[in-house]
C-alpha cells in the first residue's frame, strides 16, 4: 500500500465488502428459522435447513470458473470486479423472490429460493476473497480480515436481529424486500473497487477437468505432501463442529423458552454487535501478537466456553438477563476466532489461484455445518435442549486437541509454533 489514505480507503471496502458476503447469510439460516418458527414448523425440519448453506462446503467445485475471465462486456471490468458485478445483481434478485415466499403455504418453495440465495452468496464470496487476497500485501490481510469481520457482522446483525425486529411494523414480506435492497450495496462497491495485479490466468488448460485438476487437486496434494498437513485439514475441517450444532437450532432453541421476537431482536441487536466488533479487532492483535497457531488456540478454547452459555440459558428457564449475557459473550467469542482463523486460512493461498484455494479451504471449513448440522433438530429433539448443547460444546473439543498437538510437536522439534506456516 502506497500511503495510509489508499490503505483507509481499500480496508473501507473491505469492510463494505464484508457487509455484502454477511446479508445473505442470516436471511437463510437465522432469520429464516425465525420465521419457519413462527408457522409451527418441526424441529426436524428447521434443523434440516442448515443444509441450505451446502453450497458454501462445495464451492471449491466450481471456484475455478472464478480464476478465469469473466464473461461478455463484464471482461473489461477485470476477473475479479467483473465476476461481482455478473453475480451481485442475481443475488439480488433472488432475494426478493425469498421475501415474497410464504412459509405457510409454499415452505418448499421458500427452502428452494433460500437454496438458490445461498448458491449465489457463496459464489459472491469466492470473488470477494480473491479480491482480498490479491489486493492486500501479507503483511495487511490480518487488518483486512478484521476490516471484513466488521462488515460482516455488522450485516448479520442487520439480516438477524435487524429483519427479526423490522417484521413487527413491516411485516416479514416487508422487512425481506427491505433486505434485498441493501444487498446492493455490493455492486455499488464493486463499481468503486480498484482490480487487483494478480498473477496470470492458467495455460494450457482449456477444459474444465483441466483447470479443476489445476487449480484443486494440485495444490491439495500439494499440502498433503507437507510434514503436519494432515493435521491442519483435520483441525480446519473440525474447527467449526460444536458452533454448527450450537447455531443450527438457536431460532427454535429462543423460542422454546419463551422468548419473543422483539426480545430476540433486541438481545442480538447492539450488544451483539459491540461485542462482534470488539471480539473482531482483538482476534486480529491476537494473531498480530502471538502468532496464528497460539491465536487459534487460545480463541478455540475461549469459544468452546461460551457455548456453555447455552446450558445456563436453558436452566434459567427463559431469563432475559441471562439471554444476553449468553448473546453478548458469544459474539466476541465468535469474532475473535473467526479473525484468527481466517487469517490462518487466507496464509495458505497464492495469488496465482487464490480464489480457488480459499474456496477450498474455506469449504472445508464450513462442510461440518452444511452435514452435521442438518442432524441438529433430529439430536434436539432425542437429547433435550440440555443434552444437545452439552454435545455441541463436547464437538468442539477435538478440533483443539488436534492444534495443541501440532504445537506440541513444532515445539518438540524447534520449529515455530504458528499454525500457518506448516503447509507452506
Amino acid at each position: 500500500m502506497s500511503s495510509a489514505p489508499r490503505r483507509g480507503r481499500l480496508l473501507g471496502l473491505m469492510g463494505g465488502f464484508g457487509f455484502a458476503s454477511g446479508l445473505p447469510l442470516a436471511l437463510t439460516g437465522f432469520t429464516l428459522q425465525q420465521w419457519l418458527s413462527e408457522h409451527g414448523i418441526s424441529l426436524k425440519l428447521i434443523g434440516l435447513t442448515a443444509s441450505i448453506g451446502l453450497a458454501y462446503a462445495l464451492k471449491f467445485l466450481w471456484a475455478p470458473l472464478f480464476d478465469q475471465a469473466p464473461p461478455g462486456a463484464w471482461r473489461r471490468l477485470g476477473r475479479r470486479r467483473g465476476w461481482l458485478l455478473v453475480l451481485q445483481p442475481m443475488l439480488t434478485v433472488a432475494l426478493v423472490l425469498l421475501a415474497l415466499g410464504d412459509p405457510g403455504r409454499r415452505p418448499v418453495a421458500l427452502v428452494g429460493i433460500a437454496c438458490g440465495v445461498a448458491f449465489l452468496s457463496a459464489c459472491q464470496d469466492i470473488a470477494i476473497d480473491a479480491w482480498r487476497i490479491e489486493t492486500f500485501d501479507t503483511g495487511e490481510q490480518g487488518r483486512a480480515l478484521a476490516a471484513y469481520i466488521w462488515g460482516y457482522r455488522a450485516a448479520m446483525l442487520v439480516s438477524g436481529a435487524g429483519a427479526i425486529w423490522l417484521a413487527g411494523p413491516l411485516g416479514w414480506h416487508g422487512s425481506l424486500l427491505l433486505m434485498a435492497g441493501l444487498s446492493l450495496v455490493g455492486p455499488m462497491l464493486a463499481l468503486g473497487a480498484v482490480e487487483p495485479i494478480a498473477g496470470p490466468l492458467a495455460q494450457g488448460h482449456v477444459g474444465y477437468r483441466a483447470r479443476l485438476h489445476a487449480a484443486v487437486v494440485a495444490p491439495l496434494r500439494d499440502m498433503l505432501d507437507r510434514s503436519g498437513a494432515v493435521e491442519i485439514l483435520a483441525f480446519v475441517l473440525l474447527f467449526y463442529l460444536g458452533e454448527a450444532l450450537a447455531q443450527s437450532m438457536v431460532a427454535p432453541f429462543y423460542h422454546s423458552l419463551g422468548f419473543d421476537r422483539a426480545q430476540v431482536a433486541q438481545a442480538t441487536g447492539l450488544p451483539s454487535l459491540a461485542s462482534t466488533l470488539a471480539g473482531a479487532a482483538f482476534g486480529g492483535w491476537l494473531v498480530a501478537r502471538l502468532g496464528a497457531g497460539r491465536a487459534l488456540v487460545l480463541s478455540g478454547f475461549v469459544q468452546m466456553a461460551t457455548m456453555g452459555l447455552y446450558i445456563v440459558l436453558a436452566w434459567s428457564r427463559g431469563a432475559v438477563a441471562v439471554l444476553y449475557l449468553k448473546v453478548t459473550f458469544e459474539a466476541f467469542a465468535e469474532a475473535m476466532a473467526s479473525a484468527a482463523f481466517l487469517t490462518f486460512l487466507s496464509s495458505l493461498c497464492s495469488t496465482r489461484f487464490s480464489a480457488t484455494q480459499y474456496a477450498l479451504l474455506s469449504s472445508l471449513a464450513v462442510l461440518a455445518k452444511r452435514t452435521i448440522g442438518g442432524t441438529s433438530g433430529y439430536l434436539a429433539a432425542w437429547l433435550g435442549w440440555i443434552g444437545f448443547y452439552w454435545l455441541a460444546l463436547a464437538a468442539s473439543l477435538p478440533a483443539m486437541l488436534i492444534m495443541l498437538d501440532v504445537m506440541r510437536r513444532d515445539v518438540t522439534h524447534g520449529r515455530a509454533a504458528n499454525a500457518a506456516e506448516l503447509p507452506q
